[in-house]
């Protein structure tokens, strides 16, 4: 989108009309400095970090204080860059509802329901929601450039926007948890269904508390110079700067850091005990299916294998957006003019792409998914096959 430099200080301006990132928060300057010369726009929020707010440009008031004249001023307008973004933003978001529609089909037409199918329902309900809510509403807030739906629409998506965000972290950190149990505590897998019906409680209810300070911190303002502009933003939320860098860092750390964590930990948890029952099994001298008792089945192995594959599709996606937005936060100074404005919507159009890879991974472990998204993406009816996939 058109961006504006003042003239008085190169280091504000505007790096799109709002920024409808899901994982942005705004880094704007203190409430004075907005409204001096030097500030005439809020400086560009860094990409990979929890939202708050999108910038508004110019002061709330009938004009521009000091010497920046209403002609100086120039509003952000429908660039060819964010035409590149709502065209490639609405391209995802169709191949990632026929996706999941395609697993929800498949998968809820299997007459017996193990527990790992309920944690491939619950991810894929939560890439549903990244689907219809995060892709629509960057593609037309790039588009109308201002916020146009009003106060209470503003409050609401943001709040839907963030949720959605930490329905697919946390339920990723269930899956990592429950391979876990099963590879560690195999004759644990009795109490398998109780303990994720528990698990996934706990992540939906933490994602829908996590996210709702943002129906009290998003609010619609209006600027009148030099025309009427309005944008969803939580500007005035924040008392002091340290209470917004307070409220980013909480939401980056309980939606990317902390899973992040979680998940390497099980995953190095699971690979030493495998190593460990390898190692025992090459030195058992007595009669293999004796020997077979350590070892992994089959079909676990493949759950193991899937929900490693998804993890990582995780955290390939959404890391080099993360880590941009840490650069910005901790180094502003270093990345302004060294890395590009199209950097950080490719990288943010990359992570959505997470919520097309997790169905494809499915169909590649799983027959009958496989089956489901054929017939649902490119409408096509395989022979029906005899084989499904028991989960462990």
């Amino acid at each position: 989108m058109k961006g504006w430099t003042n003239k008085t200080d190169s280091t504000f301006h505007l790096l799109c009309g709002q920024l409808p990132l899901p994982l942005l928060p705004a880094m704007n300057a203190t409430l004075s400095a907005l409204l001096t010369p030097a500030s005439v726009f809020s400086p560009p929020p860094p990409p990979g970090l929890p939202p708050t707010s999108a910038p508004i440009p110019g002061p709330v008031s009938s004009g521009p204080p000091g010497d920046a004249s209403a002609a100086d001023l120039q509003l952000p307008t429908f660039s060819t860059a964010a035409l590149v973004r709502v065209v490639l933003t609405s391209i995802l978001c169709a191949a990632s509802t026929l996706c999941n529609v395609g697993v929800l089909w498949a998968a809820s037409g299997h007459k017996r329901s193990s527990h790992v199918r309920v944690l491939i329902l619950h991810l894929t309900a939560a890439d549903l929601l990244v689907t219809l809510i995060v892709m629509p509403v960057d593609a037309a807030w790039n588009v109308t450039v201002q916020w146009l739906a009003g106060d209470a629409a503003c409050r609401l998506l943001m709040f839907l926007k963030l949720q959605a965000m930490y329905s697919c972290a946390f339920v990723t950190v269930v899956i990592s948890l429950d391979r876990q149990s099963a590879i560690l505590n195999p004759l644990g897998f009795s109490e398998a269904r109780r303990r994720n019906r528990a698990m996934l409680s706990v992540a939906w209810s933490m994602s829908l508390l996590l996210s709702a300070p943002q129906i009290f911190i998003f609010h619609s303002v209006t600027i009148t110079h030099p025309q009427n502009f309005t944008q969803c933003t939580t500007r005035g939320s924040f008392q002091t700067h340290g209470q917004e860098t307070a409220y980013n860092m909480l939401t980056f750390c309980c939606l990317f850091l902390l899973p992040l964590v979680i998940m390497i930990t099980c995953y190095s948890r699971i690979l030493l005990q495998i190593s460990r029952r390898m190692r025992k099994a090459s030195s058992c001298n007595e009669a293999p299916l004796r020997c077979s008792r350590d070892n992994i089945p089959r079909a676990r192995m493949r759950t193991l294998k899937m929900s490693l594959v998804i993890v990582l599709c995780f955290i390939v996606c959404w890391t080099p957006y993360y880590l941009l937005g840490l650069w910005y936060w901790f180094f502003p100074d270093h990345i302004e003019g060294k890395v590009s404005h199209s950097l950080t919507h490719i990288l943010f159009i990359f992570g959505l792409f997470n919520a097309c890879l997790d169905p494809i991974v499915y169909g590649l472990f799983t027959v009958r998914l496989r089956k489901g998204l054929c017939v649902c993406v490119r409408m096509i009816d395989y022979p029906t096959s005899s084989y499904s996939l028991q989960y462990s």
